[in-house]
């Protein structure tokens, strides 16, 4: 799988661009700022309909613009589909394939599957638990659009529960006549949260099942001296929710837990008008041989972890029969030089490979390719980033 042709529009600082790829390295160089990760950034959000770097659309639109355009044609299989999107600064996307409209823009997932290695990989070991739920979550919604249309339902149930949880205890507190009307409404929501909730769960622990193999494989490579790593879901609605002995906890098996725990939390979350349970407040358990990785692993350990995270991400793409398109923003600098040749080594069999760099010397001379140079131009007073190099295309602004 590759993206022969990225063209944007009022996408973060570039006003227009189109970009001729290749099944095979490409090096974006440019000082930091210039917008060389923005590049990757659009190819990101095309694979996982969200960024890597911040969790709303917005800071995606150019100053002055409505709405960002992006658009890629990708070949998986001797197979070639164009997909577009748009994505607005505020109200919801819409998205084109060949050409025809999108019911929902989720519908392009699995289009374009990608993996990328980013100096915010960090955070998935020492970062807060909504870090490891939105990794997760992107390697269910991978696996196609029903996974992803489950969590925006979810989602959705989960604010107006929240909100009603609130009016039931502003309702309680004025002692009105009306509080009876809103808890027996609040078993609705329950039932639609609980259920939901069950089938993301399940999504995520089954995910998480066949990736962890390729966790522990790729750190043992990476760290080879160091402890195993392997990975444990953690539910905020207890032990229950996690498959046993006997084997795997259902979906409904799972909705029935949360069910039940709502109702015995209830008091506490009108109290405090929040839902305390479900997989919103799950997380993912990074374990260094007993130990929980935060708060444990050295900084060494971090980066061999979050690299491991990565490298088991591109295997469980590959264990679907896809190659993914890898990318690689700015990570060389991070490393040392026996991660960057464990990198390096990994990446050679790949089908695409996107790599960016401030510096070039940071570049591993393993890594031959394509150089592309991104700078910025000044145009009555707006900056705007541009690229020079070879068989760049035309166009390209």
């Amino acid at each position: 799988m590759f993206v022969r042709d990225l063209r944007l529009r009022d996408f973060r600082s570039w006003r227009e661009i189109d970009l001729t790829l290749r099944p095979e390295p490409t090096i974006f160089v440019g000082r930091n700022g210039f917008g060389k990760t923005n590049l990757l950034e659009a190819v990101f959000y095309l694979a996982h309909l969200r960024s890597h770097r911040v969790s709303s659309d917005a800071p995606l639109v150019h100053s002055g613009a409505d709405a960002a355009l992006v658009t890629a044609t990708v070949e998986n299989a001797g197979r070639e589909l164009t997909v577009q999107l748009q994505i607005k600064a505020d109200g919801a996307n819409k998205a084109t394939v060949n050409g025809s409209p999108s019911r929902r823009s989720r519908d392009i997932l699995g289009i374009l599957r990608a993996v990328m290695f980013a100096p915010e990989d960090l955070m998935l070991i020492r970062g807060d638990p909504s870090d490891r739920r939105r990794f997760i979550d992107e390697l269910v919604a991978q696996r196609g659009p029903r996974w992803a249309a489950t969590r925006s339902d979810y989602d959705r149930v989960l604010r107006q529960r929240s909100a009603l949880l609130k009016t039931a205890g502003a309702a309680l507190r004025r002692g009105g006549s009306d509080a009876d009307s809103v808890i027996s409404t609040l078993d609705v929501w329950d039932g639609q949260l609980a259920d939901l909730g069950g089938q993301v769960t399940a999504a995520r622990i089954e995910v998480l099942r066949d990736l962890t193999p390729h966790v522990t494989e790729s750190y043992a490579a990476i760290a080879p001296h160091s402890r195993p790593a392997t990975l444990a879901y953690r539910a905020a609605a207890g032990p229950d929710v996690v498959p046993h002995d006997d084997g795997p906890v259902s979906a409904d098996e799972i909705g029935a837990i949360l069910l039940a725990r709502l109702s015995e939390l209830r008091t506490k979350e009108i109290d405090r008008g929040v839902s305390l349970v479900g997989p919103h407040r799950d997380d993912i358990d990074i374990v260094l041989g007993d130990d929980v990785a935060k708060g444990f692993a050295s900084h060494g350990e971090s980066w061999s972890l979050a690299l491991a995270l990565r490298l088991g991400s591109v295997e469980l793409v590959r264990a679907d029969g896809v190659e993914p398109v890898i990318m690689l923003d700015d990570v060389f600098a991070e490393l040392d030089a026996q991660r960057r040749a464990q990198l390096v080594t990994f990446t050679e069999s790949a089908e695409q490979l996107l790599v960016t760099a401030a510096v070039p010397d940071d570049i591993p001379s393993a890594i031959a390719g394509r150089r592309v140079n991104v700078g910025v131009t000044e145009d009555n007073g707006s900056r705007s980033s541009v690229v020079s190099g070879d068989d760049i295309g035309e166009g390209d602004t």
